[in-house]
């Protein structure tokens, strides 16, 4: 019984250890879901259904549908939309890869 549990720890720490991370950079202030992000450096990982972007204390979870594409992005990019006067993030696009971030919880305008 004490093997299997010190087993699956052994694996959730693997599975952490490898969840992969991306930078991600937003020249300025934007929405993630309701969370309002100040510009600055975040690391983007994908923890099931959400991505989680952190900045020193900062951390923002919110829903997302990742999605592949054709052609490999040259360079992360944020792709926005306005709500309100608000920037909120619509898309990531991660440099390297054929991912594409879709967030999907949209907040809705005034």
């Amino acid at each position: 019984m004490l093997r299997k549990v010190v087993f699956s720890f052994a694996v959730l720490g693997l599975a952490l250890a490898s969840a992969k991370s991306y930078t991600v950079n937003l020249y300025e202030p934007a929405l993630a879901g309701n969370t309002e992000l100040k510009a600055g450096e975040y690391q983007v990982s994908l923890a099931g259904q959400n991505a989680v972007l952190r900045a020193g204390k900062v951390e923002s979870q919110v829903p997302v549908k990742v999605e592949s594409t054709e052609t490999k992005y040259d360079s992360t990019s944020v792709k926005y939309t306005t709500a309100g006067g608000k920037k909120q993030i619509q898309e990531i696009h991660l440099g390297g890869t054929k991912t594409k971030i879709v967030f999907t919880e949209a907040v809705p305008a005034p």
